[in-house]
């Protein structure tokens, strides 16, 4: 099933309860900021990508299929030539929650860690494209009926993942880093992770992994398509909204507690990358 298209092809919100992006790129394209509160599911029809998840770097090539769990940190960048092809797909709880008519804890299973990357056979590649290709078609002609035909094609999908002896389940079997660079970046990502709530200075950081700073600098751009700056806020607010959410702790030890040497820099900070402020975003999810 040819799924080539000129222009992107988008149904619903990357946050929402389901969304669908089908695109070819031919130039360089990056995104930051990129953590959201629902599942991803990312397939490669042409190209080659390098994906920046949490804390490493994975090659894929044409035909991986990639799932990553809600809340967790990632980035596509180049491996190669820009030109790509790929569909992505974003659903939350809702979508294959309890309400669901085919509803099994196994759905989620793939997404037990932060990111499960798959190498699919020829034949796993058109199993996958052909239900890819249904689920564009009707999120395009919206035909009734057509978001429970979404459910039943995203349940097929997610249990094929879930069936998948995928090697990248046993931690002893984790891809290969691309180079010995993304390792050494990979580090120092896993240690901004553990240490979020400590100051993270790039002189001190460059220092501790023996790199110049300028060259920590521009390393972790290019690996991550984050800058330095970029990642720490990102680690320190995704923690700050769990707080937010699943404590009674007051704002300015949520400040402390990610890192943030006053609740001015936090509030601006917050506000910066998720459009309200620490208290609104409290407010709204106790509603």
């Amino acid at each position: 099933m040819r799924l080539t298209v000129d222009e992107p092809l988008s149904y619903g919100d990357e946050e929402g309860d389901f969304y669908i992006q089908h695109v070819h790129r031919t130039k360089p394209f990056g995104r930051n900021n990129h953590f959201h509160p629902t599942y991803e599911i990312y397939y490669l029809v042409s190209g080659q990508r390098v994906h920046f998840i949490e804390d490493r770097s994975y090659s894929i090539t044409s035909g991986d299929l990639v799932l990553v769990n809600k809340q967790v940190v990632h980035n596509s960048s180049e491996l190669g030539p820009p030109e790509h092809e790929r569909i992505v797909i974003n659903f939350s709880d809702a979508f294959v929650g309890t309400e669901h008519p085919f509803h099994d804890p196994l759905l989620l299973q793939p997404f037990g860690h932060n990111a499960l990357l798959l190498h699919l056979t020829p034949q796993e590649q058109l199993f996958v494209r052909q239900l890819l290709g249904k689920m564009i078609a009707e999120a395009s002609e919206q035909r009734p009926g057509f978001e429970s035909y979404l459910r039943l094609l995203l349940t097929e999908l997610l249990l094929f993942a879930a069936r998948h002896p995928a090697p990248a389940h046993s931690e002893s079997a984790v891809p290969e880093q691309p180079t010995a660079l993304h390792q050494k970046i990979s580090e120092v990502a896993l240690h901004i992770n553990e240490h979020y709530d400590t100051k993270l200075a790039l002189t001190e950081l460059a220092k501790q992994f023996f790199m110049s700073p300028y060259y920590l600098s521009r390393s972790f751009k290019a690996v991550t398509g984050f800058t330095l700056t970029e990642y720490v806020h990102l680690t320190r607010i995704r923690e700050a909204q769990r707080l937010l959410k699943n404590t009674d702790l007051k704002v300015i030890v949520v400040a402390e507690r990610t890192g943030f040497e006053n609740t001015g820099h936090f509030d601006r900070i917050f506000k910066k990358m998720t459009s309200m402020t620490p208290l609104a975003y409290r407010k709204m999810n106790l509603l």
